[in-house]
């Protein structure tokens, strides 16, 4: 852990999301075994994925961007409503331009701008769109630590990263099985379900580079990532996990996912 404090917040956001990434990868590895998956299990796991975001946006992000808004010159709640908002905003806007096709529907009920792309890439760009507010917020925790913020540390920033990673299975797995259903083979399955995730080391280290050179826009950019996550858990990873009218599981799942990172970031952060 100590050679780990010792680098600069944007190696370790970096580092941190390169694990977030090979856990979507692993994820989608299951294509190497299975042709299939039981959407049981499915969507109990992207229910898991939602729970860890909802607890994320809140413990890791929101409560700290209110913490530092303190003392200053505006009301305390003006950076964390204005960031969360924007957050937001950012996301729908990128969900009104980027074409993408949730699994389990079909191409005509394509999202974004009109395109003449293959299915299989649509596919991953639904997933890709989940992962930018994850590497965000993951760039954001580790340069509040480099921006030598009291509320931030090390280890609250590592257990959002390990919360992120554990939801990041499901999405790896939501976009190789499908492809791998269509006749792809199984390391061309694994290959896009991998790539999905691509966007998350991105992501975190221009957040990062961000909030370290600017440290006044950290509470707006912690309550940015919230907010473009809480987006996503409501646009489209609910919806996604009652398509098959799995309520229950897939309720539990979000129920254990939330209890799964308020654990992680209560006991490390």
């Amino acid at each position: 852990m100590d050679w780990f404090k010792s680098i600069h917040p944007v190696l370790q956001a970096l580092l941190a999301t390169c694990f977030t990434w090979a856990m979507t990868a692993i994820g989608a590895a299951v294509v190497l075994v299975f042709k299939s998956f039981n959407r049981k299990l499915l969507d109990g796991m992207l229910g898991f994925a939602a729970g860890v975001m909802i607890a994320a946006s809140f413990w890791s992000l929101l409560e700290p961007a209110i913490q530092m808004s303190q003392g200053g010159i505006l009301p305390v709640w003006v950076p964390a409503v204005v960031g969360f908002i924007v957050g937001g905003l950012f996301l729908w806007l990128v969900d009104k331009v980027l074409p993408h096709l949730h699994p389990g529907l079909p191409i005509s009920q394509a999202e974004g701008i009109k395109t003449s792309l293959e299915r299989s890439i649509l596919l991953v760009l639904a997933i890709t769109l989940h992962n930018i507010p994850e590497g965000m917020a993951i760039g954001v925790a580790f340069g509040a630590v480099g921006a030598g913020v009291d509320s931030a540390s090390i280890s609250g920033a590592i257990a959002l990263t390990l919360g992120i990673g554990i939801q990041n299975l499901p999405e790896g797995t939501a976009v190789s099985v499908p492809l791998r259903r269509e006749g792809f083979g199984r390391f061309k399955s694994l290959w896009y379900g991998q790539l999905s995730g691509i966007v998350e080391p991105i992501s975190a280290v221009l957040a990062a580079a961000a909030v370290v050179t600017i440290r006044p826009i950290l509470p707006y950019a912690l309550a940015f990532a919230a907010g473009a996550m809480i987006y996503v858990v409501v646009e489209e990873l609910i919806p996604e996990s009652q398509l098959q009218q799995n309520t229950h599981i897939a309720t539990w799942g979000a129920m254990l996912g939330f209890a799964v990172m308020m654990l992680l970031d209560v006991a490390l952060g």
